[in-house]
């Protein structure tokens, strides 16, 4: 028996897949975190991406996407997509180019609302468009195979600004993105 994963929408056994390695980063505070945006964003090509986000509520997943925004120029009130699903922003440049942005929030879909907007999930998922999906694991079997994952968490009973990011490429393009942002910020002399 396979266990199957969906590349572009297309059902395919597992075991045929490389396993990236997951590149971890702590960052202590807002600062540190903005910083990471900040590498992020500067890091992004005019092919754009598609992001998937995991955590728990409150962990930071779109404060994260909210400091590489500003980054990428946006200059729209970024807020969570919780109620409304997708939140679209303009004036992202990613170098020379503006690119749209799209940032889902998938947590309060249930498998039919999922359905609903699964023709948008593909079409954001082509190049040329910058796409966030927080709550991923909600809609897994409908993310496109080329992508980065990343998990966002805090230590329980820690009630500082601390968080941990885990990102994970699926696909080559993406371990080349985790890689940069890994030497840059080792560079300005964080973990």
């Amino acid at each position: 028996m396979y266990i199957y994963v969906t590349i572009n929408f297309i059902q395919i056994p597992k075991l045929f897949f490389k396993k990236y390695k997951i590149m971890k980063i702590k960052t202590k505070n807002t600062n540190e975190t903005q910083k990471l945006a900040q590498i992020f964003a500067q890091n992004l090509t005019e092919e754009g991406a598609f992001v998937s986000l995991f955590g728990d509520i409150g962990a930071g997943k779109t404060a994260f996407v909210r400091f590489v925004l500003k980054n990428l120029g946006v200059k729209e009130k970024i807020t969570s997509p919780s109620f409304v699903i997708l939140n679209e922003y303009k004036g992202a440049k990613m170098r020379s180019n503006e690119m749209s942005v799209y940032h889902f929030d998938l947590y309060r879909l249930e498998n039919e609302g999922l359905k609903t907007i699964k023709e948008e999930l593909r079409e954001y998922s082509k190049d040329g468009v910058l796409t966030f999906v927080e709550w991923a694991d909600f809609g897994a079997d409908e993310l496109p195979y080329n992508r980065l994952n990343i998990k966002v968490y805090y230590e329980e009973n820690n009630y500082d600004d601390t968080r941990y990011y885990e990102f994970e490429p699926v696909g080559e393009k993406y371990e080349v993105l985790v890689q940069k942002i890994k030497a840059e910020f080792n560079k300005e002399g964080l973990k």
